[in-house]
């Protein structure tokens, strides 16, 4: 597969990652609707949100993992870099896909937005912030460490649920369950990143505080799938590691089919 098309893929995969997860936030979190005299609350809530973002995950892993290995997430693509799943002279391309999607993403997701009366861009447009911007007014350490912790376990479970002795097929759904867990756990402390791409494309938009607080979603993402991506193969038997070492190689990514994966 060219690296064009790996890139077109990973443009629109971080798209739908953007628009589907940042948009549930955004449009359907707290709906509310009248009727006659009594205002009822049909939102999605945090549960939704954050099944929304595990959909968005599962459902690209399923129609772009063959292609790209549907990373849609920069520290994913370091991680795996560093795990030696994924060709280092790749990870620039896709990083400016997955941002450039993160981006278009968002963009669309205001224009849809805008489009009510009353909109503002004051109640934060799903960015990711610590301190007096955490959904629950978490300290930076606190959001810090929780953004390390949890980007590398979601690294963990990608790199174990496309392992060659894991189980054939489940890639997909493991993945896509482990960002809804990681959504659940995280929404209150950071409305969580663990993706520097999805941070930044609301970030642009929001401005402000926003942008002055985007550097720890990129820093401590990586720094966690770095952690990941060093301690998975301490923990992995030498020859599973001798079985893909053809495929290492040549530095290709291992879309999500019946075998194995490289995705999120």
């Amino acid at each position: 597969m060219s690296l064009a098309k790996k890139f077109v893929a990973e443009t629109l995969g971080t798209f739908w990652l953007t628009f589907g997860g940042c948009g549930s936030a955004v449009l359907a979190a707290k709906f509310l609707a009248e009727e006659g005299a009594t205002t009822l609350n049909l939102g999605i809530g945090l549960l939704g949100v954050s099944l929304a973002f595990g959909l968005t995950v599962l459902t690209m892993a399923c129609a772009i993992g063959h292609i790209s290995g549907c990373h849609l997430n920069p520290a994913v693509s370091v991680g795996l870099c560093v795990g030696g799943r994924f060709k280092a002279a790749h990870l620039a391309p896709y990083i400016l896909a997955q941002v450039l999607g993160a981006i278009a993403g968002a963009s669309v997701l205001y224009l849809v937005a805008s489009g009510q009366e009353g909109f503002s861009l004051a109640g934060g447009f799903a960015s990711n912030g610590y301190a007096e911007h955490s959904p629950g007014q978490y300290s930076l350490a606190a959001c810090l460490t929780a953004e390390v912790v949890l980007t590398f376990f979601f690294l963990m479970i990608i790199l174990g649920a496309t392992d060659k002795r894991a189980p054939a097929g489940i890639a997909p759904l493991a993945i896509g369950l482990g960002l809804t867990l990681i959504h659940l756990i995280g929404i209150p402390v950071t409305n969580l990143s663990v993706n520097p791409a999805r941070s930044t494309g609301p970030a642009l938009f929001v401005g402000g505080w926003a942008m002055a607080q985007l550097w720890l979603f990129w820093l401590a993402p990586i720094a966690g799938a770095s952690i990941a991506g060093l301690v998975y193969p301490l923990i992995s038997e030498a020859e599973e590691e001798a079985a893909g070492t053809s495929a290492e190689a040549e530095g290709e990514t291992l879309p999500i089919r019946t075998e194995s994966a490289e995705a999120a």
